[in-house]
């Protein structure tokens, strides 16, 4: 019997192979790619399966849930960080490249999970940190122990004897602080995050080349691609000039600094030169965390003819509705204004219209749980919403990525205390308020929707203690609701999110307009209701979702003229002649004649 997954695909390969598809195509033939074509779940390993009872998930329980991801009919894995880590900023502050974290596993357990992934059709993409390392692996240590190291320019480092070094800001630094003393050479060293994850000197052209043989080592082991952790980064301006500290600040508490950090003059042949030493040579992709990129100068880094990335990550639709007053991913109290999530996202989608490759997400590990910040986590409108948002990532243009969890409506953690938190963020956040004088209440009532620990909590494979994650003491709090939410209960049961979701990826799989067509948006200033087309030759579909929980209703241009529903979130739809009214948080996909 052939696999699901190329069940799934069989309507994709025979509108590929039929003789007028090139014709039909936007794209010429060769712009076609599997990581255009493929749908991405994000594992995060700490909170996916823990084996051995430790409380942090492990590579032999990704191992052990492989047949769970294939029924989910998925095509790529990116997995966070796993490589040798103090763990700091859960293993995104790397002490060695080539070894898997304590706790993890081994390097034999990797290699019999991506044996697994790839006999079941799914490919494995590594997250790739490359901005900085720990401050515990053997470059920074070298590089820390004498000016004279052969590592001393592996790093960042400006001598005491010339005063204190330009400011800047460091995002993990419980004072905001991007430079660190460090007694045993009397000099900085700079760290844009956390102060154990100091900052690597991509000028060094020795440095530079020890990255790329990284790369190459584990792409011949068969990974599949990288997700490259803030790559925008990595250029600086070695000429360090004066940034006030009142001004990066501001930046900083309004979340803007990103486009500062960017702007290296040196980037974009970083990211070429990485390219023709090591991109090239593989089938792979190349994605980028985009913070900084903006919709001006995003086709820069994925036009084909820039050889750079293929694809990345954007910021502006998960940083709608951040107060500029507050700071630290505080909200504004109507923070979400539907017009402006459609203008956002239509700005993104028309970006890549005619040339590069955009992506389409709204959670990951930096950020909250899908359903929370984005739709309604009441018990009454939960699985509808989540529903609408699978909806929509799975039917717009560019390469979708699926949060672990959010196929099942997973919700926020939301805390009452900063005793409850793990991440680094947070914590540094809230050591920054007190020693400001800043009375953190509010902003612990604030990070209940937007903080990074909500959406990393314990998948919730069942109804059994901690929610089936561990036997032991889990690392971060299981949700409480992991009796009502949780795979098991949802398997079976066709009015499921899970369900839901399946159906839709197979939807995504069977439509060639759902990942080439063109994108049309629909009645533009409707404060409700979020409608397109996408439109590849006799493909043609019509999607409509209901972003709020009131009924709703739309008038449709009279030229449309509606054929099978596709895919409803309700048992039926109200249509009379082209009026349409939406119940709460419905979403409809209609194919069009």
């Amino acid at each position: 019997m052939p696999s699901l997954r190329l069940l799934f695909f069989l309507p994709f390969v025979l509108w590929a192979c039929s003789p007028t598809a090139e014709e039909e195509h936007p794209l010429s033939a060769n712009e076609r790619a599997w990581w255009k074509e493929g749908i991405v779940y994000q594992v995060y390993p700490r909170s996916f399966q823990d084996t051995d009872g430790d409380g942090v998930g492990d590579l032999k329980g990704i191992l052990q849930r492989v047949d769970y991801l294939d029924r989910l009919g998925i095509d790529i894995i990116w997995l966070n960080p796993i490589y040798g880590s103090p763990n700091d900023d859960n293993g995104y502050d790397i002490s060695d490249y080539q070894a898997i974290m304590e706790g993890f596993g081994t390097m034999a357990d990797f290699d019999t999970l991506l044996a697994a992934l790839h006999d079941r059709g799914i490919r494995l993409v590594m997250d790739l940190v490359v901005n900085h390392t720990s401050d515990e692996h053997e470059w920074f240590q070298q590089s820390r122990a004498s000016r004279d190291s052969p590592y001393r320019d592996y790093y960042h480092w400006w001598d005491a004897e010339n005063g204190e070094p330009p400011h800047r800001a460091g995002f993990f630094d419980p004072e905001g602080k991007g430079w660190l003393y460090d007694e045993p050479t009397n000099a900085y060293y700079l760290h844009y995050f956390g102060r154990k994850q100091p900052d690597l000197k991509w000028e060094t052209p020795k440095m530079r080349q020890e990255i790329y043989e990284m790369m190459h080592w584990w792409l011949k082991k068969g990974v599949d691609g990288f997700r490259m952790d803030v790559i925008p980064f990595i250029s600086k301006d070695t000429t360090w000039p004066i940034v006030t500290e009142m001004e990066l600040l501001e930046r900083y508490q309004r979340n803007i600094w990103p486009a500062y950090y960017a702007s290296g003059p040196n980037l974009h042949s970083y990211l070429q030169e990485m390219n023709r030493e090591v991109l090239q040579a593989y089938d792979m992709m190349a994605l980028g965390e985009g913070a900084g990129v903006t919709i001006d100068n995003a086709v820069d880094f994925v036009a084909k003819e820039r050889n750079e990335l293929d694809l990345f990550f954007h910021f502006d639709a998960v940083k709608m509705g951040y107060s500029k007053e507050l700071g630290y991913k505080m909200l504004d109290s109507a923070w979400f204004d539907l017009i402006q999530f459609k203008d956002i996202h239509t700005q993104w989608s028309d970006v890549f219209a005619e040339q590069g490759w955009g992506s389409i997400y709204l959670g990951n590990h930096d950020q909250p749980r899908m359903v929370s910040r984005w739709g309604n986590d009441a018990p009454e409108h939960r699985a509808h919403s989540a529903k609408l948002l699978h909806t929509f990532l799975l039917s717009m243009r560019g390469t979708p990525f699926i949060y672990y969890g959010d196929e099942l409506g997973m919700t926020n953690l939301r805390f009452d205390s900063i005793e409850q938190y793990r991440d680094i963020e947070t914590l540094s956040w809230h050591s920054q308020l007190v020693s400001q004088g800043i009375d953190p209440a509010p902003y612990l009532e604030g990070w209940k929707i937007t903080a990074r620990d909500n959406g990393r909590s314990p998948f919730q494979w069942d109804d059994t203690e901690n929610g089936g994650f561990t036997d032991g003491i889990p690392w971060l709090q299981v949700n409480e609701n992991y009796q009502e939410i949780n795979a098991a209960a949802q398997e079976h049961d066709p009015t499921s999110v899970l369900n839901y979701f399946r159906r839709m990826v197979e939807i995504r799989h069977a439509h060639p307009a759902l990942v080439y067509g063109d994108y049309h948006v629909i009645l533009p200033e409707h404060d409700h209701i979020y409608a397109y087309r996408r439109i590849l030759k006799d493909d043609r579909m019509l999607i409509l979702l209901n972003f709020s929980d009131e009924l709703s209703v739309m008038s449709l241009p009279s030229s449309y003229h509606t054929g099978e529903v596709v895919i409803n979130n309700y048992p039926e739809v109200k249509k009379v002649n082209n009026t349409i009214t939406l119940q709460p948080y419905q979403a409809v996909i209609w194919n069009l004649d």
